[in-house]
């Protein structure tokens, strides 16, 4: 079943389509991000071929996708969605925090992890900074993702490790970065708590990219969970 929607909304928004199997979640997801003004649910779909060709007819900013679609399911889904334009965002909305699941997403190149109970003002925040290029984790999932790789007992191991494996270390700073970048944070919330300037974060962000030989922070994300590094 697909679904068509119109809108009254005059100014610039952010297009959104919204791929779910659950009615009421639907509904619900449209009524809350259409209730901002900068955010426009052009479509919705309860399955994930018509979703794709919703996708290929609006062309929207950002994807909502379901993660537990029946057939193909969201993180195939994602891919596809990749495939026909990089460009567009996708966030995973899940009932489940698994962290081999996350992985998975992440990989099929998908912007965010969200569970389904996330608040909507906050999902609305989401929506706006994986459309800015920002990747972004719930915190409950990055912590239990993060706490299922081993650590390293400290950075200067992990710096050498790095060094005889072939891998261009991070600096201390830079490691300090790249935890609050799995976590999902902005350039601006990763600033405030490091209390620098956002162009001293950003410059932070750039250096980790280019030492992990990523192209960006959601390639940097899954690296540094994979890898272990955070």
């Amino acid at each position: 079943m697909v679904t068509a929607l119109q809108t009254d909304k005059m100014t610039e928004t952010i297009s959104v389509i919204i791929i779910e199997d659950f009615k009421l979640t639907r509904v619900g997801l449209r009524c809350a991000l259409n209730s901002n003004e900068d955010i426009n649910v052009v479509a919705e779909s309860d399955n994930a071929p018509d979703g794709l060709a919703l996708i290929q007819k609006h062309t929207p900013d950002v994807v909502l996708m379901d993660l537990g679609l029946a057939g193909m399911n969201g993180i195939e889904a994602t891919i596809k969605v990749r495939e026909m334009n990089p460009n567009i965002k996708v966030i995973a909305l899940t009932s489940h925090d698994r962290e081999d699941e996350v992985i998975a997403t992440l990989s099929a190149g998908a912007m965010a992890y969200c569970l389904k109970d996330i608040d909507p003002t906050k999902l609305a925040d989401v929506i706006r900074d994986v459309r800015n290029g920002v990747c972004w984790l719930d915190p409950v999932i990055a912590r239990r993702t993060l706490d299922a790789f081993p650590k390293q007992e400290t950075l200067g191991i992990l710096s050498d490790k790095n060094s005889e494996e072939g891998r261009v270390p991070l600096t201390e700073r830079e490691y300090e970065v790249l935890r609050h970048l799995v976590e999902g944070k902005s350039n601006t919330e990763i600033a405030k708590e490091l209390i620098v300037s956002v162009h001293t974060a950003k410059a932070h962000v750039c250096s980790i990219l280019q030492k992990m030989c990523v192209n960006d922070r959601v390639q940097a994300a899954v690296k540094a969970v994979k890898e272990g590094l955070v």
